[in-house]
Formats: C-alpha cells, sequence, structure tokens
C-alpha cells in the first residue's frame, strides 16, 4: 500500500508510459519518475518541459534546528504555542517542540511565503491551525485553510504563499505517512467503516506552469540542508499521472466513531507513519449509555508519548490544567494520566450529550524528546494539577 489509495491523471500525458511525448517545437517532454520503496510501491510519472535533473550549483545551508534534549525528569508538559514569537516561513520558521528517530513535531506562526522546498528524508503532513496559503508544488495548487491536514510525499518540490498571518503544526516523518491500512481494501480503496474516504480529499486539478531559470531549491535529507541551484523553474510539469501526489483532508470530514461507552483513541486514527500515527478528536456525540462515564478514564500508554495539539472547542476533560486553545499536552509513557480532578463528575452533572473538542493528536512508539521550543513556552505547573 503507498501512499495514495487511488489513480489520478493530470494534464496532458500520452497513451502509454515511456513512449515519446513531443512539445509543440518537436522536442521530448522530460520524465520523471517519482517511486516509493525502490520502484516496488506507488510513484507518479511526470512530464517536464525541461530537464529536471538540470542543476548549476549546489551548496550546505546551515541547520538551525536544535538539539533535543530528553524529558528528564519523566514528567507530562503543557506547552503554549500561543507564547511562540512569529518568524521564518512555513519551513525555516519551524519551531522544534519534540521528536525522535522517527517523527520531527514543530510549530509555526508566520506570514511569509517559503522558497521552494523539497524534503527528501520522508513524507511531512503539515495541519493548518489558522489562516489561509496557497500551497504550490510540481503537481499543482491547493488551497489550504484551518483544518485541513496536507500531506506531502517524499521529494515533492513545493513551496508555501500565506495570505496572511498562519499557524501550523508541522509533522516531518522519516518514512511514509498513509491512510492506516485497518481502513483500506487489499486494492487500497476506502472500506465502508472508514471515517473518511476518497470524496473527502482535495488533490491538485491542474498543472502549475512557471518560468525562470537559476532557481533555488532549499533540499533536507538526513545529513542536513543543501540548496541546488536549477537550471529551469521546476513548476514546468504539464501532465501526470499515477497514485503518489500531495493531498489535502480536512479534520471537519472525519466522521467520528462513538460507542455507547469510552471508545479508546484508535476510533480516531487518520493517518499512519512509521513508529507513530497522527489521530483527529472531533466534535461528536457524547457516550451514550445510561450509566456511561462520558469522558475518558485514566490510562497509560504503556508503548507510547501522546502528544495533543488543542485546536478548537472545548476539553472538558482538561478543565481547570490550564488547557487552552493553541496549548500542547505531552503525556509520556511512564506516567499515568487522565481527567482532572473533578471533571467526570462535572460532565455528568452537566447532562451534555455532545463534544464540542477540535484536537490533533501525535502518539508515537518511541519516546519524545524535548525541543527548545517547547521549553521555551512550557507551563511548569501543569504536572501538578492532578495532586490539586
Amino acid at each position: 500500500m503507498g501512499s495514495m489509495p487511488y489513480y489520478r491523471v493530470v494534464g496532458e500525458v500520452p497513451r502509454k508510459r515511456h513512449v515519446q511525448f513531443r512539445r509543440p517545437d518537436g522536442g521530448l517532454y522530460a520524465e520523471e519518475l517519482m517511486g516509493e520503496e525502490g520502484f516496488s510501491s506507488d510513484s507518479s510519472l511526470l512530464y517536464h518541459r525541461h530537464l529536471p535533473t538540470a542543476i548549476l550549483k549546489a551548496e550546505a545551508v546551515p541547520d538551525h534546528a536544535t538539539a533535543l534534549t530528553p524529558n528528564l525528569p519523566l514528567s507530562p508538559r503543557h506547552f503554549r504555542t500561543q507564547d511562540l514569537a512569529t518568524e521564518g516561513d512555513l519551513v525555516t520558521g519551524r519551531q522544534q517542540l519534540a521528536g525522535n528517530g522517527d517523527v520531527r513535531l514543530s510549530y509555526v506562526a508566520t506570514s511569509s511565503p517559503s522558497e521552494l522546498y523539497r524534503d527528501s528524508m520522508g513524507d511531512e503532513c503539515v495541519y493548518i491551525a489558522s489562516g489561509e496559503v496557497r500551497f504550490e508544488s510540481t503537481y499543482g495548487a491547493l488551497d489550504v485553510a484551518a483544518g485541513d491536514y496536507v500531506v506531502i510525499p517524499t521529494g515533492t518540490i513545493h513551496r508555501w504563499v500565506p495570505s496572511g498571518p498562519v499557524t501550523a503544526l508541522t509533522v516531518e516523518a522519516a518514512g511514509h505517512i498513509r491512510p492506516p491500512k485497518r481502513y483500506l481494501s487489499q486494492y487500497g480503496q476506502f472500506l465502508e467503516h472508514a471515517p473518511y474516504c476518497e470524496r473527502d480529499l482535495r488533490t491538485p486539478a491542474e498543472p502549475l506552469l512557471a518560468d525562470g531559470e537559476e532557481v533555488p531549491v532549499l533540499v533536507r535529507t538526513r545529513g542536513g540542508l543543501s540548496r541546488l541551484v536549477y537550471r529551469n523553474h521546476p513548476f514546468d510539469v504539464v501532465g501526470w499521472d499515477g497514485y503518489l501526489y500531495p493531498y489535502v483532508f480536512n479534520i471537519h470530514d472525519f466522521e467520528p466513531i462513538v460507542k455507547r461507552t469510552h471508545a479508546p483513541p484508535p476510533v480516531h486514527q487518520t493517518f499512519e507513519g512509521p513508529g507513530f500515527v497522527i489521530c483527529s478528536f472531533c466534535p461528536r456525540p457524547l457516550d451514550f449509555h445510561p450509566d456511561a462515564v462520558p469522558i475518558p478514564y485514566n490510562h497509560h500508554n504503556v508503548d507510547s508519548d501522546e502528544f495533543m495539539f488543542y485546536v478548537g472547542g472545548d476539553y472538558g476533560a482538561r478543565k481547570g490544567s490550564g488547557i487552552d486553545i493553541g496549548s500542547i499536552s505531552l503525556h509520556p509513557a511512564g506516567f499515568t494520566h487522565g481527567p482532572q480532578p473533578g471533571a467526570v463528575e462535572a460532565v455528568i452533572a452537566s447532562g451534555a450529550t455532545q463534544t464540542t473538542e477540535l484536537a490533533v493528536m501525535i502518539d508515537t512508539f518511541r519516546p519524545l524528546d524535548l525541543g527548545s521550543a517547547a521549553l521555551a513556552c512550557e507551563d511548569p505547573a501543569y504536572a501538578w494539577t492532578w495532586a490539586r
């Protein structure tokens, strides 16, 4: 199973693959196969006006990503992203909150357009928390806004052009980000029990063509950052087809899975990556058994760290903890967490039948270390709020 479950064709392509396809001037378009797992998984075939291999210069670029520190002493954490400054763009302005060998999690607040960028380390999933931005790539353009997950395959040359202030959470994987296998048939179609389907996904609809010469592209690999100068603008693709391309899924299109009593986090899973999952907590009916305890039970994720970004609504289980919109909580393995004291009784007494919470959660299966941005916006009192 590759990055996308269905075939797309955009722009002009010849009837067969790898046959002559000529420009109006008689020259050949240049093919570029973007393929995963050594030609043995999903791919797309792009047709360029110019050679996508023609570079004029390459230079190393200083990588200002700060070192990570272990979560010691072991503690639940609360980070207030609202307190982080606006800086850089949606690529260079990433303020790393946490990470490990599988994934890097960063917060961005910016209004600046980015330069062209290619992440050759792994797929990215960018959740737009506020604002509007145009995502431009060799595959075409997508207009995205608050609530959108933008999933970008490894190696896609792209840039971000905000129309004003934007905030986002960026998930940089060391591999591929995909819909969970249990939502898909053996051939890749979304199944009827899945909480979203192909109709909910937005994909580039037409080519995006730009002219230019000596165009720089920032490239990330496991070794660090480089800047390659291409002879021609990479946005010269007249057509492409395949199963590998950027796409957008809006969190409000997630169909919650509910039970009469409280259901565990896997019902919220939206994507999977190497060593982590991404979940969407969306407004839904509260558990409706007459004796239900309608908020989470105390739980200990023995195999995972839980990183939760609160993006909307009201999260009853956290009342009294200081958590607010823009907050991020980190509940690490080795610590049992659950509702704040009194929260269960308060929700039962309220008679509420609906939850309004909106949150994005990343559960990792290796411990998350902490970035300097997280430590700079930490609420140091959070760990003790259960003992009040």
